[in-house]
């Protein structure tokens, strides 16, 4: 594989979304650094990647934590010398009632999704102003969920509706450094934490309905149509979702 030398980085990268798009922006010829809470599937996507002789790093980080995040950056730096590609991709849900919602179990979801964008972005910021040539992409996972709430969900699309708001400020301040930022809002990609679509997961009217789901590659291909348009385009923002899921309409 041939290197386009230029540099990604994803979070929450091994497992489900971040992933395989952590394999298919390799394949694009990107050196590749993976983030995320456990080294060991970190490890094994680092292996798979350099099996395509592509550069990768496996960096075990808390994206909630400064300090993390600002160590994860600091090596990425370090080993590689730029960073082209961020993709702010961890986070996880609490799926409760309003009522009966732990108050860590708040601050766990809104520190992954919220802070972990934040601070990520923060730091590919000061590396993508001060690079030759200057400037770089993020991408921010999104979600359905950043527009419509599921049931019982209040904390993840509470994170979910501020990460559009992260997006959109990141755009306007990014202009000045040709700091690009898109959103990519995915809709029931079919990974080990969407599983439960496929066992019936609560509608709105109280019913427990299996949902349609697609291939998690066509999130992996939406990220890298992102990171590769040419320098002077940016795509804002970006659905991705099963054809059949309930979201356009009455569902």
């Amino acid at each position: 594989m041939a290197s386009n030398g230029k540099v990604a980085l994803v979070t929450g990268g091994g497992s489900g979304i971040g992933k395989a798009s952590a394999l298919a922006l390799a394949r694009e010829g990107f050196a590749i650094v993976v983030a995320g809470r456990r080294p060991e599937p970190l490890n094994a996507v680092v292996g798979e990647i350099e099996k395509l002789q592509v550069k990768a790093l496996g960096v075990p980080t808390d994206v909630s934590d400064p300090a993390s995040v600002e160590a994860l950056f600091a090596k990425t730096k370090a080993t590689f010398g730029r960073l082209d590609v961020l993709f702010n991709n961890a986070g996880f849900g609490a799926a409760s009632e309003i009522e009966d919602l732990a108050w860590d179990r708040w601050n766990g979801v809104i520190g992954s999704i919220v802070h972990g964008t934040f601070l990520c972005t923060q730091q590919a910021f000061r590396i993508m102003k001060d690079q030759k040539p200057m400037g770089g992409r993020i991408i921010n996972n999104g979600s359905i969920s950043a527009h419509v709430p599921r049931p019982q969900s209040i904390a993840y699309s509470t994170a979910k509706h501020a990460v559009t708001g992260l997006t959109k400020s990141t755009s306007l301040d990014g202009r000045k450094y040709d700091i690009s930022c898109s959103q990519i809002d995915v809709g029931n990609a079919l990974t080990e934490m969407t599983q439960r679509m496929t066992r019936g997961v609560p509608q709105p009217n109280g019913e427990i309905m299996i949902e349609p789901t697609m291939d998690v590659e066509n999130v992996a291909r939406s990220v890298v149509l992102c990171a590769t348009v040419t320098p002077e385009a940016n795509i804002q923002f970006l659905t991705v979702m099963a054809t059949k899921m309930p979201f356009v309409g009455r569902g």
